[in-house]
């Protein structure tokens, strides 16, 4: 084989090995400069663009689509103890309720609902409530003069419904470092129906 076949060969040499001088073809100089040109414009629409759709805001379009769908299969809730324990054995529902939870209410009652500066959720120890249906009443209207917010004007009374029934759900959970039982130790919580949940 001639040397034109793979190209002119470059004068130094190393080891016995001599290097062909084989440059890299235009066209591909061509999309790696595009390439290049694409990214920085790509990056200046969506980060400094003010008709760019955030990330943050198609995030809470879906996750508004998607509640209204749930929502929409279920229908009006009602805050009371069957509809709240029925709920809080169900799947789907608690793990849509768990977002709201750690979202908005972790910072109080811990991740896992084992208390910080609010109550531990998890005993059988309760401030403000004797039974079930008291859960959508304390995180509705709140208690202890504002110490615990009320949450109505946040959100939805489905969501406080499904609220209500996750913190039921958390009941005899004991995560690690639960806080200290605070209140009056009440009944347990009522068995769902035979054929819910």
């Amino acid at each position: 084989m001639s040397d034109q076949e793979f190209g002119n060969l470059m004068s130094h040499e190393y080891d016995g090995i001599r290097e062909y001088d084989n440059p890299t073809p235009s066209w591909w100089h061509i999309i790696f400069f595009l390439s290049i040109i694409w990214a920085v414009c790509y990056y200046v629409f969506f980060a400094f663009s003010p008709i760019a759709p955030h990330p943050a805001f198609t995030h809470a379009l879906a996750q508004q689509r998607e509640t209204a769908k749930l929502f929409g299969a279920i229908g009006d809730l009602e805050p009371d103890e069957a509809t709240i324990i029925k709920y809080s054995k169900d799947e789907k529902m608690m793990a849509y309720a768990s977002g709201q939870f750690r979202g908005n209410c972790a910072s109080c009652h811990g991740s896992a609902g084992q208390g910080i500066v609010g109550p531990n959720l998890t005993d059988d120890s309760w401030k403000n409530i004797t039974d079930v249906a008291g859960l959508y009443t304390v995180i509705s209207e709140g208690a202890n003069n504002g110490a615990m917010p009320s949450w109505k004007n946040r959100f939805k009374p489905n969501e406080l419904v499904l609220l209500s029934s996750y913190v039921a759900s958390l009941r005899g959970s004991a995560p690690v470092n639960g806080k200290a039982p605070e209140g009056d130790i009440i009944p347990p919580w009522p068995e769902a129906p035979a054929g819910d949940g």
